[in-house]
């Protein structure tokens, strides 16, 4: 009976803390029942034992792209979807939306159930699912990628509201190309009902991308992969992203987009990139034969592709290399903090983490002097 008063209180102390203004330098964080109460540099609380955790502190990553790993696949059952998020909270996110690719109908109505039913089932210390993310199926057939054409679908309202339905709730954010029949119109029932548009997998034009962005899409689905290449007299759905402002995922992997690319769009605004995996079930598990929406894939070297085309088929990256990639390209410890936690949840409209600062839940990861992961703190 008395645990239930028990105060869970914790002090590190002798790290750098990134919070949103800048850096403390050997600081401490106090933490109480998951909050976190104080931020300082000198003299941590006396009343608490301090923990000398040397290295850095970065607030818990939050990645908007997130397929699978550790070979489960998170359009599978609602274990399925904890368990590949478990396996990514060990490396550093905290905080994840939930990514369906292309499927028939009656197999993304499932797995939006199942997701919910993994969000519902949540337990204390376990990383938090934020919703679900549709990849498809309003995406365009000349830009698919690693989505499978035959379940391609035009825009439709009732459809959209079956899938919000069938989330209860948690469909957050929701992938579409612009260019398609009743595209626009769609974004305006997105942005009713609560779900966030990005744009993504598209042969858009700059005009029609630059459009979908003005009339409410925020958030453009891993930049310059899956659109119409930049070109200087076609300069597509990319450019379009980042004139308007939207969040501009990278999948900063070395594979997806050169390193200098996340350099560029932290040029146009410190504010617009975010640092998502796109990682799918062989995240962790290593080289072979998976699949994804139905369609076979080849790891080789890390690297998945397409077997039928060679397309890039996802990524087996997490977020603690992403970080540590962003770094070695010359971003900032804050530019860094901003793109794996901050940015994100400003898109999603999550509020209570993203820094860590004073009111804050405590989601923290902490960083050896070499930056190997240390410890995942969750609230």
């Amino acid at each position: 009976m008395g645990g239930e008063n028990q105060v869970n209180e914790r002090v590190l102390s002798g790290m750098n803390v990134v919070t949103p203004t800048g850096v403390v330098l050997r600081g401490w964080v106090h933490i109480v029942n998951g909050v976190i109460i104080g931020v300082g540099d000198v003299d941590p609380p006396a009343n608490v034992p301090a923990e000398l955790v040397p290295g850095w502190a970065y607030p818990g990553f939050v990645d908007l792209h997130m397929h699978g790993g550790d070979g489960r696949d998170a359009s599978g059952s609602s274990e399925d979807v904890k368990a590949a998020v478990a396996f990514h909270g060990r490396h550093g996110t905290t905080s994840t939306l939930v990514s369906l690719v292309t499927a028939p109908v009656e197999e993304l109505v499932r797995s939006l159930a199942n997701i919910a039913t993994a969000i519902e089932s949540r337990v204390k210390g376990e990383p938090t699912i934020l919703g679900a993310h549709l990849e498809g199926p309003f995406l365009a057939h000349a830009q698919c990628g690693a989505q499978n054409p035959k379940y391609l679908q035009l825009p439709n309202g009732d459809l959209l509201r079956e899938f919000i339905a069938a989330a209860r709730g948690n469909l957050r954010v929701i992938t579409l190309a612009p260019e398609l029949p009743g595209a626009m119109e769609l974004i305006d029932i997105a942005r009713s009902e609560g779900v966030v548009v990005a744009v993504g997998h598209t042969d858009a034009s700059y005009e029609v991308a630059l459009e979908a962005f003005r009339r409410g899409a925020t958030i453009a689905t891993h930049l310059y992969n899956g659109m119409r290449p930049f070109y200087h007299r076609d300069p597509g759905p990319s450019l379009a992203a980042l004139t308007s402002g939207a969040l501009c995922e990278i999948i900063n992997d070395g594979v997806h987009v050169h390193p200098a690319v996340a350099r560029d769009v932290v040029n146009h605004s410190q504010y617009q990139l975010t640092l998502v995996t796109d990682a799918m079930s062989a995240t962790g598990i290593g080289d072979g034969q998976y699949q994804l929406g139905g369609l076979d894939v080849v790891v080789t070297d890390g690297v998945a592709r397409l077997r039928d085309s060679d397309g890039l088929a996802g990524s087996t990256l997490t977020m603690d290399d992403a970080v540590r990639r962003a770094l070695a390209t010359g971003l900032s410890v804050h530019q860094v903090a901003l793109a794996s936690s901050v940015n994100a949840c400003r898109a999603l409209g999550v509020n209570d983490r993203g820094g860590i600062e004073v009111g804050r839940r405590a989601d923290i990861v902490l960083f050896t002097e070499e930056l190997t992961l240390r410890e995942v703190v969750i609230a």
